[in-house]
């Protein structure tokens, strides 16, 4: 069996080498790749190279056959689940793609789920697809992913300097009476399953905005701004402020879940319904999401 070459596209000049085998063998463990770097199996332009090396475009880098073969001895993926995140799309140019994530499936793979959203969409459009932030397995709506490591960087760096506009809708409980803007410290508690909490002394500065869209039975149909990107921050602070997600199993109210919530309906009522940015390009892009099936029944079942 023949060796494999990558060769460097401009995409990737200037990274590490570890970093960038670590990027497109996601799936073999970091200490394996260090040790054949190490071991001098993969090379650089036919020479001996530590992990640190920085690569540049062109450089032809060799790689041992059953690293390749190692790595895509992974779970396959419906080829439903391609059609389902095509059909999802809501915005896509050379740079980004935004897609309306469905609610229930992770952005990443874990210990509970062998594949997530940017493993689908690395299998439908290769390796350098990569994540420009998260949301919640349980929340659905815009979720965007770079198609290069300039426009993740730039995002990234947007992201940071709270210059990327994120909006949601969701329904709560009880009747918001009023636009309620919400300034809290949140902190993560990661004994108790990396839950989050509003801390008054310590923590980030975490600020949303809650407006009433329509009043349900019990409950109200609202929608959020935020202004910044703390974990959990929604479902924090709509729970710090007596009104909860419905059906967030995690911050929510249990018992006002099972009396309102239709029993077959059980998602969280939380939905990510735009983003706006500004690319590198200087081009203002704007993505919306609608909400789904599973969301509209629950506003129908509660007005």
């Amino acid at each position: 069996m023949s060796v494999k070459i990558l060769e460097v596209n401009q995409d990737n000049n200037g990274r590490r080498l570890d970093n960038y085998l670590i990027s497109i063998f996601k799936n073999i463990p970091k200490s394996k790749i260090y040790n054949i770097i190490r071991k001098g199996e993969v090379r650089i332009n036919s020479g001996r190279v530590k992990p640190h090396k920085k690569i540049k475009t062109g450089d032809q880098i060799r790689i041992p056959p059953y690293l390749d073969n190692i790595d895509k001895n992974v779970v396959a993926i419906n080829p439903k689940l391609h059609s389902f995140i095509k059909d999802n799309i809501v915005f896509e140019n050379n740079n980004f793609l935004i897609i309306n994530k469905p609610y229930g499936i992770s952005v990443h793979s874990g210990s509970k789920n062998n594949f997530g959203i940017i493993d689908i969409a690395r299998d439908i459009y290769g390796i350098s697809i990569d994540l420009c932030h998260r949301i919640d397995k349980e929340t659905s709506g815009c979720l965007v992913l770079s198609k290069n490591k300039q426009s993740n960087k730039w995002f990234n760096n947007q992201l940071a300097s709270n210059k990327v506009k994120k909006k949601y809708v969701a329904i709560i409980k009880g009747h918001l009476k009023k636009t309620i803007k919400v300034n809290t410290l949140i902190d993560k508690h990661f004994i108790n399953q990396s839950k989050s909490f509003v801390n008054a002394n310590n923590g980030k500065e975490a600020i949303s905005s809650f407006k009433l869209k329509k009043l349900l039975n019990s409950s109200c149909f609202v929608e959020i701004d935020i202004f910044t990107g703390r974990t959990h921050q929604i479902r924090v602070q709509s729970n710090h402020i007596g009104h909860p997600i419905l059906n967030d199993a995690k911050y929510g109210d249990k018992n006002f879940n099972k009396t309102i919530s239709p029993k077959k309906i059980k998602r969280m009522a939380l939905h990510s319904s735009e983003i706006r940015f500004v690319d590198q390009d200087g081009i203002k892009i704007q993505a919306k999401s609608k909400i789904d099936e599973a969301f509209t029944i629950l506003l129908d079942t509660l007005k």
